[in-house]
């Protein structure tokens, strides 16, 4: 689950059935059908408990329709921007492009890389989020983004954590980095949480390498963004990648980020990364 949707909060008050607000200018917003689906949804995750089988979704056709398309756009894009590591690790998961995956489906295959995934209904904190990844877990929404609009999300959906996280986490660098994010979430104060949260966003979020003359990108967000990756190499600010930085400026979830940081070569994003978590 990305932490734009761990720092958003709605202004509404949500009817006291509603699991799951959404602000006014979701594109779900004014649908009471979608509405109930999410909240469906939320409750088979805020009714699982670890090592209860994994809540199954059955997804309706319009969902089915909303992945297929995603990934429609998305491959082509994954061919030029993704980068190597990604690549390797996404062929290892293989997820369906058909049919939305399984958490539990999708477990099995994380399995030898020491990760799991497990279901969460609605917003928790950045720290209970990255703590989580530091025990190998990654807490994941399994609800679908609207159809009206299948290439945006305003928030992490089932597209996201699949597609940018789950596609990754058969990488043992990237788990690495997961499971050190997640040991410096459990020790940091408050101050170093801030930072934490992000580096995250600005490295496994959304961050780039230099690759043979190219621009390619590890970030989860940028992996799961049809929009995005088209846009962000001549539009963002690029910038070599730097803690204090990316540690003290402040993102907006509901845009395309304005600055992208930027590392050498993904060995050297790793050994930088690693290194100033280890110093948390």
């Amino acid at each position: 689950m990305a932490l734009a949707a761990l720092q958003r909060a709605t202004a509404l008050s949500p009817p006291e059935d509603e699991l799951v607000p959404l602000d006014p200018d979701h594109p779900g917003f004014k649908d009471p059908v979608y509405r109930a689906r999410r909240n469906a949804i939320a409750k088979k995750a805020l009714e699982y408990r670890d090592g209860d089988p994994l809540p199954h979704v059955t997804y309706t056709d319009d969902e089915q329709n909303v992945w297929r398309t995603v990934w429609e756009s998305l491959a082509p894009l994954h061919d030029v921007y993704a980068c190597t590591e990604w690549g390797e690790s996404a062929a290892q998961i293989a997820l369906d492009r058909t049919l939305v995956p399984q958490l539990a489906d999708v477990n099995e295959k994380l399995k030898p890389a020491g990760f799991r995934m497990l279901p969460v209904g609605g917003l928790i904190s950045g720290r209970a989020f990255l703590s989580a990844m530091g025990h190998g877990v990654f807490l994941s929404t399994q609800y679908m983004r609207h159809h009206s609009v299948p290439l945006y999300t305003p928030e992490p959906d089932v597209v996201h954590e699949l597609v940018g996280h789950a596609a990754s986490l058969r990488h043992p660098e990237i788990v690495k980095l997961s499971k050190l994010f997640g040991e410096a979430a459990m020790r940091a104060d408050e101050a170093d949480m801030k930072r934490l949260e992000l580096v995250y966003w600005y490295t496994l979020e959304f961050g780039v390498v230099e690759e043979a003359g190219r621009l390619k990108t590890y970030g989860a967000g940028l992996l799961s963004s049809f929009g995005e990756l088209g846009w962000f190499e001549k539009n963002a600010n690029l910038v070599p990648l730097d803690f204090e930085v990316a540690g003290a400026l402040p993102y907006d979830p509901t845009q395309y980020q304005k600055t992208i940081f930027v590392s050498p070569s993904f060995p050297r994003m790793v050994e930088d990364v690693s290194a100033w978590l280890k110093s948390i």
